[in-house]
């Protein structure tokens, strides 16, 4: 009975990892999922991931730009953008500037595909912005957990 109540009222970390010592700190991102500190599958930093985002959304801005030309081409850089990173992400994983810094979204059960009914929702919130700028301990955004997924490095 005490387990019981204690794994609801001490909130996810106890319910995840119920061994672990609750007074005890993280020591780096992804610890509490048994990831490593460093290297191959470890949890990509902040700056990569957003270095793949500018990436994405430069290469998206070029696409539209073809179409628009002569004019910038505005709000329709959404369009190719939404399209590479939901298909891309859905199918491989990760999307071209992912690919160029190594990085790639995973599943947390370790299935080996994202999905389009997972990666569909994660890009209209990285979309909004709100949920991608609001990160936990591991480094996993809302749009991650909302679909449980997490951003690993590849190498």
């Amino acid at each position: 009975m005490t387990r019981w109540i204690g794994s609801w009222l001490s909130g996810p970390r106890a319910a995840l990892e119920p061994t672990a010592d609750p007074g005890e700190p993280q020591r780096w991102r992804g610890e509490r999922l048994g990831l490593p500190q460093n290297g191959p599958g470890s949890v990509a930093s902040l700056g990569s991931r957003l270095a793949a985002l500018v990436v994405d959304v430069v290469l998206a801005a070029l696409i539209a730009y073809t179409f628009t030309v002569p004019n910038p081409p505005l709000n329709w850089s959404l369009v190719p953008w939404f399209l590479i990173t939901a298909s891309m992400v859905s199918f491989f994983g990760f999307t071209p500037g992912m690919l160029v810094l190594g990085i790639r979204v995973v599943r947390m059960d370790g299935a080996a595909m994202i999905g389009p009914f997972r990666a569909i929702p994660r890009t209209v919130m990285v979309g909004v912005i709100i949920p991608a700028a609001v990160w936990d301990a591991d480094g996993r955004g809302l749009h991650d957990k909302a679909v449980g997924t997490i951003v690993l490095r590849m190498r």
